[in-house]
């Protein structure tokens, strides 16, 4: 799936919606016709000023790694790619909700990872869906996966994003969630996932419901407050990337140094979280049938989690 580097553009840019999606035809979402790039660069804005962390080929190197060593697994690239993606694409999330890069990505970039990721049965015959490369950040090939990163980091730690992502429900359901934007929230889900009370993705799909439904009666940021991360140390990131050199591929990278979640407060999300698991109308699970006392990991849900 390797495209030659050299017909790649140097530098990211921005591609909107409408010019990108009157090029998502048939051919192009099955694969039997390439996107036609330099129309499509042509469209696209250029970012200024230009910027190391902007660079085209480190991102398209990190893509191909992916495919590369998941080649039998393509659902588990999404954990390994996320936080080096993040990492990689060093930006405010002001930046990344504009719709504009995701969109250059997937179409300039690397199509054909978008489609090795995402080619499937549908109505049409084999395919990617329309929204895998232009669509909302919860979808968008890239876009989810760098979210993904975004809400599920603890601070500069990424192993709460490798969890999340190696579940694919929390990709599909819980990160389309608004509460996850507390950052408790989303630490205090990812922590059920690590300690096994939620695994399966009906148990995944029942909690998101749950947390959702009770976040219209429980204020979580009262119950859990947060400070939000530091918006100095989140610049000082962006601005050293020009120093920062390659994403590492066998250890996960370093993300912003704005803060850790303060633990107290995820603790408590947990113990609210496991309640409201066990009230949960999850399907294919009897009503009497306890939820597991003591995690798989052998963490208790009544004390501080402290990871090993």
């Amino acid at each position: 799936m390797n495209r030659a580097s050299m017909d790649l553009p140097e530098q990211m840019a921005r591609l909107s919606d409408i010019a990108a999606s009157k090029h998502l035809t048939h051919g192009v979402l099955s694969g039997s016709e390439l996107p036609p790039r330099v129309a499509l660069v042509r469209a696209s804005r250029s970012i200024e000023p230009t910027a190391a962390r902007w660079n085209v080929l480190p991102v398209r190197q990190l893509i191909d790694a992916a495919a590369r060593r998941h080649r039998d697994d393509r659902a588990a690239a999404d954990a390994w790619l996320a936080p080096r993606l993040h990492a990689s694409l060093r930006m405010t999330r002001r930046e990344a909700a504009d719709s504009g890069l995701w969109n250059f990505l997937a179409l300039v970039v690397a199509p054909d990872y978008v489609l090795w990721r995402h080619k499937g049965h549908t109505k049409e015959g084999e395919r990617a869906t329309a929204d895998r490369f232009v669509g909302v950040h919860y979808k968008q090939t890239f876009a989810r996966l760098w979210w993904a990163a975004e809400m599920f980091r603890d601070g500069d730690d990424y192993e709460p994003v490798r969890v999340a992502c190696g579940n694919q429900d929390v990709l599909n359901t819980i990160l389309r969630l608004e509460v996850i934007d507390h950052r408790p929230t989303a630490r205090a889900v990812v922590r059920l996932l690590e300690k096994g009370v939620v695994s399966t993705g009906r148990e995944v799909n029942g909690l998101a419901t749950a947390i959702n439904t009770a976040a219209s009666t429980l204020l979580y940021d009262v119950l859990a407050p947060d400070e939000g991360p530091d918006a100095g140390a989140r610049r000082y990131w962006t601005d050293e990337a020009e120093n920062a050199g390659p994403v590492p591929l066998d250890n996960l990278p370093t993300g912003p140094d704005d803060g850790r979640i303060p633990s107290e407060s995820v603790d408590a999300l947990v113990r609210r979280f496991a309640e409201l698991f066990t009230e949960a109308p999850i399907r294919g699970r009897e009503k009497e049938q306890p939820i597991p006392a003591v995690p798989s990991r052998g963490v208790s849900l009544d004390k501080p989690y402290s990871p090993s």
